[in-house]
């Protein structure tokens, strides 16, 4: 049995990266849902050490270090469960950050793990494999207590970041350090300074991303985000009158096209997710497009604070009256101006609005 699935692996060799990715995103989205959850806590501390383990086990492999051990007929399988545990961790991050209604931040990030994936694929010399290995650790690495640490302490806020990176590059570099010690193949094959140096570059961007705000505040996400006509809170729910989007553009349920009759008020309604018993102070950044600069303007900012725990967001609403015609957007942020997601409308003036097909929805 073994030997034909041996068989089977050689076969099929440069296309079994591609699969291996591939199922641990499909596993983790079917079976993962909040970062908070036992579950999924569970799993991603499991795919994190497994990963760990196994780019152990692969760089010393080649110095004959399993030989006549349980291991070493298993050996040929390290790469595979590398791309599958790596798969599986970047695939998970990608679904947590998916639920957002500001998509675009989602989509760099998938992009990014992506790009080392065929790169890793590409580039054929062993030495180059090595450096994006532990690049694309590092990186997952960094991602996995960025989220982690503040669901454990229920606490997110720069220094809590600037922690969770320092956690992920001692790690890292002493996980590099060790195997470098150990295995006198990888002292041939890298240069301990060069990969510690890109290491430290690559955490030296991420941090520069932080604090240019170029990365969502990781667990937080914008679950959702509508432009509304009236917004009013009963009994604990929320009510929420909205103009319908017509029927083809099926992705979204709000219209974008806001008619505005003067003097009445514009309510932008969000629901934010964060893990259980977080709290935070969030804010909604009112910004008006400004036709003669071109430029996005700030016209108002009004904040409040969320406790996590409900599974679709904490809810809450900002409105403005007589604002302009235009196109506006309202930022979603944190305390330390990290946009958690985009409100995106334009606003027209009518003296009517009896024929806007309206609809009302409790949250």
């Amino acid at each position: 049995m073994l030997l034909r699935l041996r068989a089977y692996l050689r076969l099929r060799k440069k296309y079994l990266p591609v699969i291996f990715f591939i199922t641990g995103f499909i596993w983790d989205t079917l079976t993962l849902g909040r970062i908070d959850r036992l579950y999924d806590r569970v799993i991603l501390s499991t795919y994190m050490a497994s990963l760990t383990t196994c780019l152990y086990l692969y760089n010393v492999a080649d110095d004959g270090k399993w030989k006549e051990t349980f291991f070493e007929k298993y050996e040929k399988f390290l790469p595979l469960a590398i791309q599958f545990f790596l798969g599986g961790l970047s695939s998970a991050f990608v679904i947590y950050f998916s639920r957002s209604v500001s998509f675009t931040k989602t989509l760099s990030f998938f992009v990014i793990l992506v790009v080392i994936l065929f790169a890793n694929e590409v580039l054929k010399k062993r030495i180059s494999n090595k450096y994006l290995q532990f690049s694309a650790y590092f990186f997952v690495n960094f991602t996995f207590f960025s989220f982690f640490i503040p669901v454990l302490i229920k606490q997110m806020n720069t220094f809590i970041f600037l922690v969770s990176g320092f956690i992920s590059l001692t790690i890292t570099t002493a996980l590099i350090v060790f195997i470098y010690k150990t295995s006198p193949s990888t002292r041939k094959e890298i240069s301990k300074r060069k990969m510690l140096a890109l290491i430290s570059g690559l955490y030296l961007m991420i941090n520069s991303f932080y604090f240019l705000k170029l990365i969502p505040p990781v667990p937080l996400v914008l679950d959702t985000g509508i432009v509304a006509h009236h917004v009013k809170k009963i009994n604990g729910d929320y009510e929420v009158t909205y103009q319908q989007e017509v029927w083809y553009k099926f992705w979204r349920q709000n219209d974008l096209t806001y008619i505005q009759q003067p003097g009445t008020n514009v309510y932008v309604y969000t629901s934010i997710f964060a893990p259980t018993d977080l709290r935070k102070a969030v804010a909604h950044r009112w910004r008006w497009n400004n036709p003669q600069t071109g430029r996005w303007q700030t016209v108002d900012q009004i904040g409040y604070e969320i406790t996590g725990g409900r599974d679709t967001g904490y809810r809450g609403f900002t409105f403005k009256r007589n604002i302009r015609e235009g196109d506006w957007r309202v930022d979603v942020i944190t305390a330390e101006g990290q946009i958690i997601g985009i409100v995106r409308f334009k606003v027209k003036m009518a003296d009517e609005v009896e024929n806007l097909r309206l609809e009302t929805k409790v949250f």
